[in-house]
């Protein structure tokens, strides 16, 4: 029996093989070492005040689990005070809950684009927001990374060949690989030159940037024609996502979008503990002080070995070559650092990397010893 299961999956099997031959084989490994690979910016994953939080909500009786859609009988009241608390937080008309950043951009890509419509997209887009393309009725096509222009001339062939429904612009404003910025002022303005939908992907730049820690498009919320996706599972310590923007598109997405309807609807714990660390966005502004004290550190620390700073949490280490690139990762690890390596085909061909994530769960001279051992390991 155990050849024939393995004979069922051989054609599997001999891909994971393919795999392994290319150094691309994915294995999943427990967290140790200094923190240099999560996603928790401002290190309020295990910070305090959301377990108090946390804590609280569990003494006043709200439920671990949620039961149900939120369709059915999963809409909790935590849930319901989270999209109120975060809709004032990000100025926007309404905010809807998602239980991840994965599951939001896929409903909202998949949803609200209709048929006739085209998605122009950055070229580096999340795989989340292509999955949402996949399963949209609307053409689309791809655009140069960062490039205003290439937008520009998308839309113009698009029109050119008889295209005439609506444009959706989709980009992220700080890109989790590259750790760079789109420049969202010309994509807004664009944006309005067509009548188009701007959505924006926060993730990275959600408790990081902006007043409060409201993201790099805080200078658009609120506007009729963009849309703002924002992670709670990164820089909030917590889990979800929000779609904010106007109340029409929640009011749809609540009806049409499948990602929402059919899904067991979050904790109402980790809507409870999301409320809680956008108070302390707002309450602790020495957090993102403290953060942008730590990424000009690293521009020193690492200039020695011609690594360029991208002004962000998150630096970019291109070796290239992906076996390369994994040695380097074990190395690092091994010597009780937690970088990761990042291959193909999350990234570009040739540009496998070493991914620098700086946090709060890192001191400066963590990140002293980090480039020292890197100097080593990259000789």
């Amino acid at each position: 029996m155990q050849g024939d299961d393995i004979s069922l999956f051989a054609g599997h099997a001999a891909d994971l093989a393919d795999l392994a031959e290319r150094a691309r084989l994915r294995s999943l490994r427990a967290r140790e070492g200094i923190d240099f690979a999560s996603n928790d910016y401002l290190g309020l994953a295990d910070a305090p005040r959301l377990k108090q939080a946390i804590a609280e909500a569990m003494q006043r009786g709200v439920p671990v689990g949620s039961g149900g859609s939120r369709l059915l009988r999963g809409n909790a009241e935590e849930h319901v005070a989270l999209e109120e608390d975060a809709a004032r937080f990000f100025r926007c008309e309404s905010a809807l809950f998602f239980a991840n950043g994965y599951g939001a951009n896929s409903a909202l890509l998949s949803a609200l684009p209709q048929r006739g419509d085209l998605i122009l997209y950055d070229r580096l887009i999340h795989a989340s927001a292509h999955e949402g393309m996949r399963l949209s009725r609307a053409d689309r096509a791809g655009a140069r990374h960062n490039d205003p222009d290439s937008f520009a001339d998308a839309i113009a062939r698009w029109r050119e060949k008889g295209g005439k429904g609506r444009i959706w612009i989709v980009v992220e404003s700080l890109y989790s690989m590259d750790g760079d910025r789109a420049p969202l002022a010309e994509l807004a303005a664009l944006a309005d030159a067509h009548d188009a939908i701007l959505i924006i992907d926060e993730a990275h730049a959600t408790g990081v940037f902006g007043p409060d820690g409201r993201g790099l498009a805080a200078d658009l919320d609120g506007r009729e024609n963009v849309i703002a996706m924002r992670t709670c599972g990164k820089a909030l310590g917590c889990e979800g996502a929000l779609v904010c923007g106007p109340r029409v598109v929640a009011d749809f997405l609540v009806n049409r979008g499948r990602g929402f309807i059919f899904s067991t609807a979050p904790s109402p714990l980790l809507a409870a503990g999301v409320r809680e660390a956008l108070r302390i966005c707002a309450d602790e502004p020495e957090r993102r002080e403290s953060l942008f004290a730590l990424i000009r550190h690293a521009g020193q620390a690492l200039a020695p070995l011609g690594v360029e700073p991208t002004g962000s949490q998150i630096i970019p280490i291109i070796l290239g070559d992906d076996d390369r690139t994994m040695r380097a990762a074990a190395a690092m690890q091994e010597a009780g650092f937690d970088i990761r390596g990042i291959r193909p085909p999350t990234v570009p061909t040739g540009t496998s990397r070493l991914r620098l994530s700086l946090t709060l769960n890192a001191t400066p001279s963590d990140v002293d010893a980090l480039a020292q051992m890197l100097a080593g390991v990259l000789r």
